[in-house]
């Protein structure tokens, strides 16, 4: 089977200091980009989080803070990692939820106005757990009958989670093996920012989905309390989120303007 594209997809993976997104940091990215003739390139990087691995995630991925002491900062790779994934789609292993999410934070962070307006994306393990529920190295043993020997190694997850996808089309028929259709099958819920924030109504319009005014549209809330936008910008949200509320916000001062 041979992943059917319109324009390359970037399968890419990221061992992290931890897990939240908006205060981790990438100390290993890799990334193997597919073209639609088949070819392929690929690329890892050690990454100085310049913040210290805790010893509980180093335990998990093998990194320690002298491994990385020497290497180059995220904002340091940033424009060269930019150029590889800008015109592609994106590919990985929980990936909605959390690398493409910590991706844009490190991207924003490093002055790159990053955003996902012309790609799509595709979380491979949203198909596995759909179709069977199980981690990557068990669906890499059940799909690929291989052991994923190096798990928790960014470039082995990687190769693992593309020969994955490339064994779910061959398993699932139903599955189109299109980017756009599997992006909307992985899809789990409509949201305009990656952390899941900001979503949609029924009406396509802006709603919080979270705290006091879970379910209000943002036009609502910006009209009724206003310092609420200035709360959020101050306070400990992803730079993402951020990011799409600051273009809700001069988007409705523009309509007013006009």
């Amino acid at each position: 089977m041979q992943l059917q594209l319109k324009k390359p997809i970037c399968f890419f993976d990221l061992e992290t200091t931890g897990i939240n997104v908006a205060k981790d940091r990438i100390v290993e990215i890799s990334i193997l980009k597919v073209f639609p003739n088949g070819n392929k390139e690929s690329k890892t990087w050690l990454v100085n989080p310049e913040m210290p691995i805790p010893a509980e995630v180093v335990a998990v991925h093998g990194i320690s803070n002298e491994k990385v002491a020497n290497e180059p900062t995220f904002k340091e790779l940033s424009k060269e990692i930019y150029r590889m994934i800008k015109d592609s789609d994106l590919a990985g292993f929980n990936s909605d939820r959390f690398d493409i999410p910590l991706l844009a934070e490190e991207m924003l962070r490093a002055d790159v106005d990053f955003d996902m307006k012309n790609m799509v994306s595709v979380d491979v393990q949203t198909i596995f757990h759909k179709m069977e529920k199980r981690t990557l190295e068990a669906a890499y043993k059940f799909y690929c009958d291989k052991n994923l020997d190096d798990a928790h190694s960014a470039q082995a997850d990687t190769l693992a989670t593309y020969e994955v996808l490339l064994a779910q089309l061959d398993r699932y028929p139903e599955l189109d093996n299109d980017v756009k259709k599997l992006s909307e099958f992985t899809t789990r819920k409509q949201s305009l920012d990656f952390a899941g924030f900001i979503g949609v109504d029924k009406e396509d319009r802006p709603i919080f989905a979270f705290g006091k005014h879970k379910g209000k549209t943002v036009d609502e809330v910006m009209e009724k309390e206003p310092g609420y936008f200035g709360w959020i910008l101050n306070a400990d949200f992803p730079l993402y989120t951020k990011k799409v509320l600051t273009q809700l916000k001069l988007s409705k001062l523009n309509n007013k303007l006009s």
